[in-house]
């Protein structure tokens, strides 16, 4: 589907944004820090930031299999009330929606410094509003208070309360008893490992240890010192430190595990625990000799319904109501137990600060703006005109081509093999329309509209507007797929109808497509690259970057980040170019699903845009989408290459974790304005295959809550995950104190909103911006903790080099 139009009026129609906080205020460099044992502290700061670790993605998982077989009453026996505990995370909606589902009810999410202890105690011990409580994962360290909040106290003083860590809510459960937090082995972050257990009943049904077919994915790089535990702590869940699985091999191989293998591995006798723990002896005779090779994966407090996992495995949800269930009866008849945890006095009490996004203005564009109250759509089609004229490119070309197509935006699907058939999302108003923009906003939001999301600043300010809007009000759509061609106009109600479709009209009928090829054969003779241009100049050296890298890596080890979205710009400064031939022949190069043009003369801005990763979709029928893409490799000289270098992508476990960890985080993303149990992954590491690269692509889908507009649709999920890294906020952080300039246009959007609250917006990447006598490239990629820098240089040259070489071709 390809959308074309110019500005009727460009000095109304535009709308741009920029810098809407201001001037940036100071950041801390990267050797400010702290490590273990300290914690990292930058006053004022945003933390919004992430684990990752379920392993429930595909239909037919383990968890799901098991939520199917158990009967129904027993599954809504009654509703349970959670209090789920963010510790700045974004992987926290993974886990609202699982306990949504499960639960029967929504739990209530708070922010670690969003309540103070005498609201905790007032919630639980006087209104009785929770049932149990989870605490999520998150970046840093428990024995960092910013990283923590009140989690600490809750483990400490909650003693009758069931409560479930998880990540770094398990490693809290450990600290908070003595337990000395350290380093892992390695980090494992995206991984998938065996786990074996002891049979706790927080483990029922699930299989345990070697060739069990369980297998959980983990994203750590600290644990629980295992020879520090104290002796109420109980371990009762390993993984070997060294295991790590392809997550595609482990499905290839058809390891999904039963619900009922294995019983006899996880068979050992409850009823000697007891007895274990109180001669001291049960630590020691389960443990001791395996932590030599395995890593603590799960704790269990002696006396108290408090339980710790570093893993995921999809079944938090599940383990909570069974240890809510068991231990309701004793909270409910221990009146004293309850008044005995009133407060007596309070300490490190936070108080109400509560970290939100402060606007000094924000990104809402109102329809109001423009003086529109009711519009009304005409609208014409044209059945299988396209080819017959010349396509895309010619319509376009002769309909707005004239005066360096100022003022005009196309978005352009110029790969035709994917995606149509989503657009038939039909609704009695608009009864034939194929597709779902009528009319409204078409422009990009710039990766500085962070700062609109939750992000804590911009260090680097734009050389661009951070955002810029046209209001389309007559379009040219064409449908690819059945080679149909619509032409719409927008009007206000009660107004005479716009002359522009019987023009269009006129001059659509009167194409031919020899002037497609007259203007082939002029783009085909312009001057080719030589030896005497500038080439573009990163803004950082091939060392530098490498450094970069290192110091990712760095912060991944400590446990800031899991994933970090690593990126350069490279510059050349360019004389008169014709913006668009260079468009038409990125197009045809290097042709994407997601491509735009747009043009902002006023700006001196024009973007050549070439992405084959959507950001986020909203359709008619409330369904949202995102294809994040992680995972790049080149193309192959020859078809045998070509397959063997698909397949090395495919089986990848780097780049399969990349892929991972921004699937849980769109979902986390998308759980946060979607309907319980609706978010799902359809489609799990593909593999896409364009001019110039292969890369793996995931497609994760919810249905937007009926509250929620599509303005905070995107508010709640940009900038795309894909481009900043897991946990989110706490990656932004880091990587806008390493990077050295702005990302401006790249790493951020270009789409539409459509007046009926409609919009799809895709991700700037293999994008050249023209901007003052000057075109600039974005590119970057993923560091994990398997990387390697000179290759993670390597590749950022790939992604360039297609856009590069259209701008050497023209300039």
């Amino acid at each position: 589907m390809a959308l074309c139009s110019s500005s009727t009026s460009p000095e109304l129609k535009c709308c741009c944004f920029d810098n809407l906080r201001g001037k940036n205020p100071s950041f801390n460099q990267p050797n400010q820090f702290l490590r273990i044992g300290d914690c990292y502290s930058n006053k004022g700061r945003v933390q919004v930031q992430a684990s990752s670790q379920l392993s429930g993605h595909l239909e037919g998982s383990f968890m799901e299999k098991k939520r199917l077989q158990e009967p129904l009453s027993h599954r809504k026996l009654e509703f349970v009330r959670t209090l789920l505990i963010d510790n700045y995370d974004s992987y926290t909606y993974n886990i609202y929606q699982e306990l949504s589902t499960i639960n029967g009810v929504p739990p209530v999410v708070v922010r670690n410094d969003e309540w103070t202890w005498r609201d905790i105690c007032r919630y639980l011990y006087e209104e009785n509003a929770f049932d149990n409580i989870v605490i999520s994962p998150g970046p840093g360290s428990p024995a960092c208070p910013e990283d923590i909040g009140i989690c600490l106290r809750v483990l400490l003083e909650c003693w009758d309360v069931p409560i479930l860590g998880v990540c770094l809510g398990h490693q809290a459960l450990g600290y908070v008893h003595g337990a000395d937090i350290v380093h892992a082995p390695e980090p494992v972050h995206g991984r998938l490992s065996e786990i074996e257990h002891n049979g706790d009943r927080l483990f029922h049904d699930i299989p345990s240890g070697q060739n069990s077919g369980f297998k959980v994915v983990r994203y750590h790089s600290l644990i629980i010192d295992a020879d520090s535990l104290p002796k109420e702590l109980i371990p009762i869940a390993w993984s070997n430190s060294a295991d790590g699985f392809s997550y595609l091999g482990t499905l290839q191989s058809g390891e999904i595990p039963d619900a009922y293998e294995s019983q006899s591995r996880q068979k050992i006798l409850l009823s000697d625990i007891s007895t274990q723990i109180k001669n001291g002896s049960y630590r020691h005779s389960i443990y001791s000799n395996r932590m030599r090779r395995e890593v603590l994966m799960g704790i269990m407090h002696s006396t108290r319904p408090h339980y710790g996992v570093q893993m995921h495995a999809g079944a938090e949800s599940l383990l909570l109501r069974e240890i809510t269930r068991t231990s309701r009866s004793v909270n409910n008849s221990d009146e004293l137990g309850r008044e005995a945890l009133r407060p007596r006095q309070l300490f490190c009490d936070l108080g109400d600060r509560r970290f939100g996004i402060q606007h000094s203005r924000r990104f809402e564009i109102q329809r109001s703006s423009i003086g529109v109250k009711c519009l009304k759509l005409t609208w014409r089609k044209f059945d299988h005109l396209a080819s017959t004229v010349g396509g895309a490119r010619n319509i376009f070309c002769e309909l707005f081509g004239n005066n360096k197509a100022e003022n005009t935006f196309w978005l352009d699907s110029s790969s035709t093999e994917k995606e149509l058939l989503s657009f038939h999302h039909e609704k009695k108003d608009y009864e034939g329309l194929p597709f779902d923009f009528y009319g409204g906003y078409i422009g990009y939001i710039g990766y500085n509209l962070k700062v609109e999301c939750g992000a804590a600043s911009n260090h680097h300010k734009s050389r661009t507007p951070d955002a810029c809007f046209f209001f389309a009000d007559n379009v040219v759509v064409i449908d690819h797929l059945y080679d149909d061609v619509y032409i719409l106009s927008l009007n206000e109600e009660n107004t005479p109808m716009s002359t522009w479709l019987d023009a269009t009209e006129q001059k659509l009928i009167g194409l031919r497509a020899s002037s497609t090829r007259q203007l082939e054969e002029q783009n085909l003779h312009a001057p080719t690259v030589s030896r005497n241009k500038s080439a573009f100049i990163s803004e950082v050296s091939r060392g530098d970057y490498v450094n970069n890298v290192e110091n990712c890596l760095k912060y991944i080890k400590d446990g800031e980040s899991y994933e970090l979205c690593l990126t350069t710009q490279l510059r050349k400064r360019i004389g008169e170019i014709d913006s668009l031939g260079l468009y038409l022949h990125l197009r045809e190069k290097n042709p994407a699903p997601y491509a735009a043009w747009l043009s902002f003369s006023k700006e001196d801005l024009c973007i050549c845009c070439s992405s084959p990763e959507r950001f986020l979709r909203l359709d008619k029928n409330d369904l949202l989408e995102a294809k994040p893409i992680k995972g790049t490799i080149a193309r192959g000289s020859t078809p045998e290459e070509d397959e063997q270098l698909k397949l090395q992508l495919q089986y990848s476990e780097k780049d399969q974790a990349e892929n991972l960890m921004i699937v849980d985080l769109l979902r986390n993303d998308l759980g946060r304005v979607c309907e319980p149990g609706s978010v799902h992954v359809p489609n799990l590491m593909n593999v896409e295959s364009y001019a110039t690269v292969h890369t793996m692509v995931s497609t994760i889908c919810g249905k937007k809550h009926s509250n929620v507009s599509a303005v905070n649709c995107v508010r709640a999920a940009f900038p795309g995950g894909s481009m900043t890294g897991a946990p989110k906020l706490r990656s932004m952080e880091i990587l806008e104190s390493i990077e050295s300039c702005s990302r401006g246009i790249y790493s951020g959007s270009i789409g539409y909103f459509s007046y009926n609250r409609t919009f799809d917006l895709n991700i700037v990447i293999r994008t050249v911006v023209i901007h003052e006598g000057e075109a600039s490239i974005g590119a970057g990629g993923a560091i994990v903790a398997l990387s390697n820098p000179e290759d993670e240089y390597e590749e950022m040259i790939l992604k360039s080099s297609a856009p590069a070489k259209a701008v050497m071709y023209f300039d």
